[in-house]
């Protein structure tokens, strides 16, 4: 299970020190090549919630793999485009939107799959949360020191890599993943589902809204700290290749190392994971804050930048936890879909404000984004419930 969102980030996050290449290659504007991750994240947006609701009917594995070929035929269009076509940018941004069409089949229907297998142990389903959001984030140390290992021997190869390791995740998927056996009855019509649905963001919306904007807030900052990053460790700090992956890789193993520990650490206990998420969003606020004073000194932004990720590494397994532990089975895929739709939002988002804010509006977009930070601290406080209720949702 592990390998499909670590692939999946191997799929977007690889590119991101390579996009300075990408603009000289291809000749396009700043803004346009933060488009090649954009592109990605939009098509998944709008899917990822008809993939939730389908998984519930049909099943989720009948759903996985259908996404992973389509990701692998989304690398293969981009690479073949940038390789052989004069011009490829729209190509390249065709590939990236079918593969974005797979991400939304198959990254998203993890969460609820794991909720499926230990449905009956919340300490085993954080612990596999965790887990999997560990590989989530470790696709994201990978990813630089991946991406600029491709790119030096040819510039496309990171489109046909994705390829590959996607063909990977499906082989594991198809031969070890056993899913539980399905219930025989008929699945419930459409209508009494979204009324289910209806009724579920009625009686749990308030804190279900908060963790989807935690959720998206959360994916924002963080691909909008490390598409500035790459671009000022090029242009500022003069370094290229396999010295900048490494040294953007530095910030994303410590939120990988969080991520591990909290999923370990959080055994299902809702007033811890809310805890968490509120020490996290502290930690993000002050710390984007201090990234509005000064970026020059490189070894004080890798500072303030890893900071920030140890925050996100600690709130993204439990946002997991807390949408995957408190809704039930049946509409589990779709909840969750919405979740992983909101930090999409934040992916798609991230590289291209940060894209027109580094020009002229760089220390007020950080100080916005703690001020953010700030508010949301008090929205967890007021509208996330510390007490656990999973006993309370399974009677009503």
């Amino acid at each position: 299970m592990a390998s499909i969102p670590l692939v999946m980030t191997l799929g977007n996050s690889m590119l991101i020190p390579v996009l300075p290449i990408f603009e000289e290659k291809v000749g396009i504007t700043s803004f346009q090549t933060s488009l090649v991750i954009t592109s990605y994240s939009i098509a998944s947006i709008f899917l990822i919630p008809v993939a939730g609701y389908l998984s519930d009917r049909v099943g989720r594995k009948k759903i996985i793999l259908p996404g992973l070929i389509l990701a692998l035929l989304g690398g293969l269009i981009a690479g073949y485009a940038s390789w052989k076509i004069e011009d490829p940018f729209t190509w390249i941004i065709i590939g990236r939107i079918l593969q974005g069409v797979g991400a939304s089949g198959a990254a998203p229907i993890i969460l609820p799959l794991v909720g499926d297998l230990y449905k009956d142990d919340d300490e085993k389903t954080s612990s596999c949360l965790g887990i999997i959001e560990t590989a989530n984030t470790f696709g994201k140390v990978l990813s630089p020191i991946l991406g600029s290992a491709f790119a030096a021997f040819l510039w496309f190869l990171p489109f046909f890599s994705i390829s590959i390791f996607s063909l990977i995740s499906i082989l594991l998927v198809f031969f070890f993943i056993k899913v539980p056996k399905e219930d025989d009855e008929e699945p419930e019509k459409f209508k009494e589902f979204l009324k289910k649905t209806k009724k579920t963001f009625k009686k749990e919306g308030k804190w279900l809204y908060t963790v989807f904007i935690l959720g998206g807030f959360a994916m924002l900052v963080l691909f909008a700290v490390l598409f500035f990053l790459s671009d000022i460790l090029e242009k500022k700090h003069g370094l290229h290749g396999m010295k900048k992956g490494f040294v953007l890789a530095i910030p994303l193993f410590f939120l990988c190392l969080s991520s591990f520990i909290t999923g370990l650490k959080i055994k299902g206990n809702k007033k811890v994971m809310k805890w968490i998420v509120i020490i996290s969003l502290i930690i993000m606020s002050v710390f984007i804050l201090f990234m509005a004073r000064n970026t020059d000194n490189l070894v004080f932004l890798l500072g303030l930048v890893t900071m920030i990720g140890i925050g996100i590494g600690a709130m993204l397994p439990t946002l997991d936890a807390l949408i995957t532990e408190n809704i039930e089975k049946d509409e589990r895929g779709t909840i969750s879909s919405f979740y992983s739709s909101a930090r999409f939002i934040g992916v798609a988002a991230g590289p291209p404000l940060m894209s027109i804010a580094k020009k002229d509006f760089l220390s007020v977009s950080f100080i916005a984004a703690a001020a953010a930070g700030t508010i949301l601290i008090f929205m967890v406080m007021k509208l996330i419930s510390g007490k656990n209720n999973k006993a309370d949702q399974a009677e009503a």
